[in-house]
């Protein structure tokens, strides 16, 4: 039944191998249903991200207890169970009574199958993938960092804010789940006594689907398919009845709306540039700073990575300028010689360690990237902590708007000062990871992992020095494989918990108690 998936980590896993043979592939993420550690009944009054009210979206009054329609569909309900079969029993094992961690996974999944740079043309030009015809090679998306982040931001805030108006609806009917109305019906999970009108599966399931699909327009029938068995899944599991799962349904839908209307217009189209405003961006940096970063790839590709990627709009930091950093030391100058000559002594002298560094945190080119690296923590610490699924949405969407905007101002800082990677400013130096392209200053990996790790310890404040050691780990990664230098790396990790606390601060704004 999960085919798909297990064919998706099977590439995967061949592709990191192609990458190193010293680090094991992260495992696939098993958990099962469990008991929320707080049902978090306030939810409901939390802060919305998008919309402005938690009933803006409307959704019809359930019939009661006892009622002739809802004695109907729990009958329904009990002959779906009775009539389940193996694949279907095995669907509801698979989708847990937090499923959001599952289209997080989903999500991964379809950000590493995408993460592939076009093939050059016979003339050595590259095809870019067009957005308006998918399907015509080169595929759209390539989902390289940038654009992996920002899907994860929408498909969390999406999630977010439907569950908010879900636990909102909840508490104001109070249903409650067919296992608790009807003793013929056990819940396949832990009994958390979560009030089952809506159905906050049915929220994520569409909203998830609805993103995911605008996202990755190519996987439209997968997504399709796999949201259909999720809200089968719901009534199956004993969690909800049929008029629960539709009126999730209509919130998924809505919110997803919303949250594709904001993309529509945030700036992504433009983030890509044609050569001609890419050279004057390049000429801008050497009449402003004397250097430029040039792509010494071969065949080489004539425009970087999303040149306007810094200047999409943010989510919480107020713009790019208010976490811009300084600038990097010049090349030649004492400082630049001095992290110049570490990183020859690294490519020299590369412990087992270090090389299992760069590699584990390499998350290159086939692989779910530096966002998708932390949604898998981020996960884990999820699971551990028993977090219900609203809860566990709120720290998918702050974690992950923050590791948007701090996409969004490193590359501002990349392309405004242009700065060359160590194979172009280094004579014959040699990496061991290849080369990005696009320029050094700052480290994307230590933006992104110093604005995630900044979030995570906000919601995680035991695990703290965890997060920000891994943070430092990614950091220091690039430095052993020769990508970054270590001012790149130190400053990268600075500009990112700068952005982290925008996020940080926003979320204590919230009305979480």
């Amino acid at each position: 039944m999960k085919k798909y998936f297990y064919l998706t980590i099977s590439f995967l896993a061949s592709a990191f191998l192609f990458h190193s043979c010293v680090e094991d592939l992260p495992k696939y993420f098993e958990y099962t249903g469990y008991e929320f550690a707080d049902l978090d009944a306030n939810a409901g009054k939390w802060k919305l991200i998008l919309h402005n009210s938690n009933e803006q979206i409307a959704i019809p009054t359930p019939s009661s207890a006892g009622s002739a329609q809802l004695n109907r569909e729990l009958a329904d309900a009990r002959e779906k169970i009775s009539r389940a079969t193996s694949d279907q029993k095995a669907s509801v094992t698979y989708w847990t009574n937090n499923p959001l961690l599952r289209w997080n996974e989903i999500a991964l999944e379809l950000a590493t199958k995408y993460n592939l740079i076009p093939a050059p043309n016979p003339d050595g030009t590259y095809p870019s993938p067009d957005p308006a015809n998918p399907g015509k090679y080169p595929l759209f998306p390539y989902s390289h960092p940038p654009y992996t982040s920002r899907m994860l931001a929408y498909l969390s805030v999406a999630q977010y804010d439907g569950l908010i108006m879900a636990w909102h609806y909840k508490y104001k009917f109070k249903r409650e789940a067919p296992y608790q109305l009807d003793p013929q019906i056990k819940s396949a999970y832990e009994s958390n006594n979560l009030y089952s009108y809506p159905s906050d599966g049915a929220v994520v399931a569409i909203s998830s689907r609805e993103i995911l699909t605008a996202m990755f327009p190519l996987e439209k029938e997968y997504l399709a398919r796999m949201a259909e068995e999720h809200l089968e899944s719901l009534v199956l599991a004993g969690i909800n009845v049929s008029s629960d799962v539709e009126a999730g349904k209509v919130i998924g839908a809505e919110v997803a709306k919303t949250a594709l209307a904001r993309a529509s217009t945030d700036g992504m189209k433009n983030a890509q540039t044609s050569k001609a405003k890419s050279d004057s961006i390049k000429n801008a940096a050497k009449e402003r700073f004397g250097w430029f970063w040039e792509n010494l790839e071969t065949p080489q590709r004539p425009v970087g990575l999303a040149p306007l990627f810094g200047k999409v709009r943010p989510w919480n930091i107020p713009n790019v300028e208010a976490v811009r950093v300084g600038p990097p030391p010049a090349p030649g100058s004492p400082e630049f010689n001095k992290d110049a000559e570490e990183l020859k002594k690294f490519a020299a002298n590369l412990t087992p360690e270090q090389r299992r560094i760069a590699n584990f945190w390499n998350d290159g080119l086939n692989t779910y990237t530096p966002p998708g690296h932390w949604n898998r923590l981020a996960k884990e610490k999820t699971v551990a902590n028993r977090l219900s699924p609203v809860r566990t949405a709120r720290v998918f969407a702050y974690m992950n708007m923050a590791v948007m905007d701090a996409g969004i101002s490193c590359w501002d800082v990349k392309y405004y000062y242009h700065y060359p990677r160590p194979i172009q400013a280094i004579p014959g130096f040699k990496t061991i990871l290849g080369t990005p392209n696009f320029p050094a200053y700052t480290s994307g990996h230590s933006t992104f992992s110093g604005a995630a790790a900044e979030v995570l310890s906000h919601f995680f404040p035991t695990d703290a020095n965890e997060f920000r050691k891994w943070a430092e780990e990614a950091a220091m990664s690039r430095i052993y494989g020769g990508i970054h230098y270590r001012f790149d790396a130190e400053v990268g990790l600075q500009q990112g918990k700068a952005v982290g606390a925008y996020s940080v601060t926003k979320a204590k704004l919230d009305g979480v108690d």
